[in-house]
């Protein structure tokens, strides 16, 4: 912005900043905006025709905080109004442009969405960590996790999404998908994602997961079996790979009158030490981003999405370990 308002001079003297500012500020200055603006640019409209369009990086800005706060078009469009650290994260000044609107946005995403632009974006993320040297290579941490969809069926044909299958953890069921992550068993940044109805097992999509440089992967005890799984026996690569996956705690007890050291639950705790890397992510998207739930119907709308989630969640854990400025260094 050109100049300051009276509220830009009024909101200076405020005593402390927010979380919602301190995280914005914080992704503000980690993200690559103009090499993204650049991913997006080819297949943008160019406002020669029909109704002019508002700039990519406005666009891009208002969707990631959609994302980032799980908040619907019309939603993201109130509260960028209603707060001025969204409003600064925007570089909006009303006196020459309002907020585009919920319409705009959604074709914004449907544009995303189409040309599979959260794929990029999670790749150069990813290139982006590589080449800054903060990601190890060697191992990866396989794990799941089911995104419930909602139980609503209000659509045309008055069903449920066919996309989405029905599955039991624990004593619960869910109907919905599961997103499968592959993550650095060094750091802990998510590497690959990919998203299968939530009846697809653990061990199905585990060979889409591993690296080609892996030697050792990591595992919970869903895991158990995978040696034997034909898309593990039949490829050369993964057949070499060592499987560290953790044992179920039945297997391993002890009687109370033993008073030993129970070696097994000490191997079992080094494995989960590497394991629970991945958790963290998870943790990032689910309850900071708060997304429990699918948001629209259709495997691959959902994934553009996750693309997105899971790259700004690899941007949190880089910048709160303080390699903001060796990330942003390796473009």
């Amino acid at each position: 912005m050109a100049q300051l308002t009276f509220s830009d001079l009024e909101y200076s003297n405020r005593k402390r900043k927010n979380k919602r500012e301190q995280f914005l500020e914080m992704m503000d200055q980690i993200i690559p905006w103009e090499h993204w603006i650049e991913i997006i640019k080819p297949y943008y409209p160019s406002g020669k025709r029909g109704r002019p369009t508002r700039g990519i990086e406005t666009m891009l800005r208002m969707y990631l905080m959609q994302n980032w706060f799980n908040l619907a078009d019309e939603a993201i469009e109130d509260a960028i109004y209603d707060s001025y650290a969204m409003r600064l994260f925007m570089h909006l000044d009303f006196l020459e442009k309002q907020v585009p609107d919920a319409t705009t946005l959604l074709k914004f995403r449907h544009l995303l969405e189409r040309e599979k632009i959260g794929e990029k974006i999670f790749a150069d993320v990813n290139q982006r960590l590589d080449a800054a040297g903060l990601i190890m290579h060697g191992g990866t941490i396989v794990d799941a996790t089911i995104i419930a969809s909602t139980p609503s069926t209000k659509n045309k044909d008055k069903k449920r999404d066919p996309e989405m299958h029905q599955t039991k953890k624990g004593n619960q069921w869910y109907h919905g998908m599961k997103v499968h992550a592959g993550a650095d068993a060094g750091t802990g940044y998510i590497h690959t994602i990919t998203g299968t109805a939530a009846n697809v097992h653990d061990i199905d999509e585990t060979h889409n997961l591993v690296r080609e440089d892996d030697n050792v992967v990591y595992g919970d005890s869903g895991y158990l079996g995978i040696e034997k799984h034909d898309e593990i026996k039949n490829d050369k690569h993964l057949r070499d790979v060592e499987f560290r996956i953790n044992r179920r705690p039945s297997s391993i007890k002890t009687p109370d009158n033993y008073k030993g050291i129970n070696w097994d639950k000490q191997i079992e705790h080094r494995k989960s030490s590497v394991r629970c890397k991945v958790e963290h992510a998870f943790l990032i998207v689910k309850r900071q981003f708060g997304y429990c739930k699918t948001a629209y119907r259709g495997i691959a709308k959902n994934m553009n999405r996750f693309n997105f989630l899971f790259a700004s969640a690899n941007l949190v854990m880089c910048a709160r370990a303080g390699r903001t400025a060796a990330f942003t260094a390796a473009g």
